[in-house]
């Protein structure tokens, strides 16, 4: 089927972003205030904005990371709650993309399933779906806002005997709408940020709700309000006390995470203990609520107030560690020779990544697997001209690597424009060893070995998960370092 052009053809825009999600809408915030001359686009394969905030409906849905951090340095986070719910966070970024007059360039169900680059022309062909048709547009630069997961798809694992379970089965990444669990018995799979969201959530009309782990996560209980934000809140002016509180959230974080990883042993006894201490004397910790692994092999999970604690104690529900046999007519057999009773059974069992959204990609005719790629200063691929990867940190906010990608992707536009250059493109030095992109233990992250880039042994390859290191690695460094290769339209430089 030959592609229908769009009214814009002809029109060679500067950036296209992909995705209308949080980074999506940080990117085109900068871009706008930083280079205001520069045409854009947003392309959102789905209906609405929001990105991970718009698609996740389930009870309870929520950040696990501070909204001081997890929010914009450029807009103030104000609701008192700093653990904040999905739909306030939705209502922010609504919010964000309104007042900055975004929302008037995104694309809604425009689906990007192809990009080939031109060196000749200097700019991205990308093809879209949209009402069942292709379509092309045509940029510069090539921005991926798109996250690291699948929409369409989350890790399911197959069970024996389902077909003969009487009761439902859902995946919180799908959780369908009006589903009413009162009075219900429900069992939710996993151990990991979605299970202990839904178990407290649902815990509050079900009957009982049982969490069913292979093995236990580390979960820590934190206050969903920042007394000391609140406080600088109300003395300060707004922004200030924005960035104050900014920086002593992700002080905070690093500190904490640098202590975890030079002292896993002392931290793993401390986390541990703190859950100890929630659930009393008699609970037994040691089996439910102490990993196999340290602090930080995999990502420390978040409960405010102590919610989940507080339904075990209540309880309203409990924690079972143990695997699944098969299936039955009234719930689950466990390889213990104990039967859970359930009429609903949630699968919290995890994500499925999928790197830039599925886009197929083409330098020169040539495709190019992600995988086969390094990252550069965890923002670029090496051997791909123009595109830039919004990814964040996997120990601390998101949103705190995206907003520094963003601002150095705006110097980097610059410094082509005061130059008349056109192309950029980081190139792997020979020799150089390669590593696993995320240093995680997680079985999405193992399951996804094949899909992801992967990363150097040294600077600016290596891909730091420390703030401080990147704001002096990314936001002060030169940007003809050497690596990244500047040249004019017509021939790839460095090739």
């Amino acid at each position: 089927m030959k592609p229908v052009v769009m009214e814009t053809e002809n029109e060679l825009l500067d950036v296209l972003i992909v995705g209308a999600g949080l980074s999506g809408i940080g990117a085109a915030h900068v871009l706008q205030r930083r280079c205001p001359g520069k045409t854009y686009q947003i392309l959102e394969a789905r209906e609405a904005l929001g990105g991970t905030w718009d698609l996740f409906r389930y009870p309870g849905v929520r950040s696990d990371s501070d909204m001081h951090t997890l929010g914009y340095a450029f807009k103030p986070w104000t609701n008192p709650k700093a653990i904040a719910d999905g739909p306030a966070i939705l209502a922010y970024l609504h919010e964000t993309a309104n007042e900055a007059g975004i929302t008037q360039h995104i694309r809604f169900n425009h689906k990007v399933v192809e990009a080939a680059w031109s060196s000749a022309e200097a700019c991205w062909t990308v093809t879209v779906e949209h009402a069942g048709q292709p379509r092309t547009l045509r940029a510069r630069f090539l921005y991926a806002c798109s996250g690291y997961y699948n929409y369409e798809q989350a890790h399911r694992p197959e069970f024996a005997g389902e077909a003969d379970f009487a009761g439902r089965i859902v995946q919180p990444q799908f959780w369908p709408a009006n589903l009413d669990y009162t009075g219900q018995q429900v069992v939710v799979l996993g151990s990991g940020a979605t299970a202990v969201t839904l178990v407290p959530a649902m815990a509050q009309t079900a009957a009982h709700v049982t969490m069913l782990q292979r093995s236990p996560s580390f979960v820590v209980s934190q206050p969903s309000e920042d007394k000391i934000a609140n406080r600088l809140r109300h003395y300060l002016p707004g922004r200030l006390a924005h960035h104050l509180t900014r920086w002593k959230n992700v002080l905070v974080q690093i500190g904490l995470y640098a202590l975890a990883r030079l002292r896993p042993a002392q931290a793993k006894r401390q986390l541990v203990g703190l859950a100890a201490r929630q659930l009393g004397p008699d609970y037994d910790v040691a089996t439910h609520f102490t990993p196999r692994y340290n602090p930080w092999d995999q990502r420390v999970c978040l409960v405010p107030d102590g919610d989940l604690f507080r339904a075990i104690r209540k309880g309203q529900a409990t924690v079972v560690t143990d695997e699944i046999e098969r299936f039955t007519p009234g719930g689950l057999l466990l390889k213990s020779g104990r039967e859970l009773p359930a009429d609903l059974v949630v699968l919290a069992t995890g994500l499925k990544i999928k790197i830039l959204g599925g886009i197929t990609l083409l330098v020169d005719g040539q495709p190019v697997r992600p995988a086969d790629t390094l990252s550069y200063r965890g923002m670029m691929l090496s051997g791909v001209p123009n595109l830039i990867m919004a990814f964040g940190y996997t120990n601390a906010s998101w949103t705190l690597k995206v907003d520094l990608t963003a601002n150095y992707f705006c110097r980097l536009l610059r410094y082509l424009d005061r130059r008349h250059l056109a192309i950029a493109v980081p190139r792997r030095p020979p020799g150089l060893e390669a590593r696993p992109l995320l240093d995680f233990s997680s079985g999405y992250v193992q399951r996804a070995t094949g899909e992801l880039p992967r990363q150097g042994a040294r600077r600016p390859w290596f891909v730091h998960q420390n703030y401080l290191k990147d704001l002096l690695n990314i936001r002060y460094t030169r940007i003809n370092d050497g690596t990244l290769q500047l040249g004019p339209a017509g021939v790839l430089p460095g090739g």
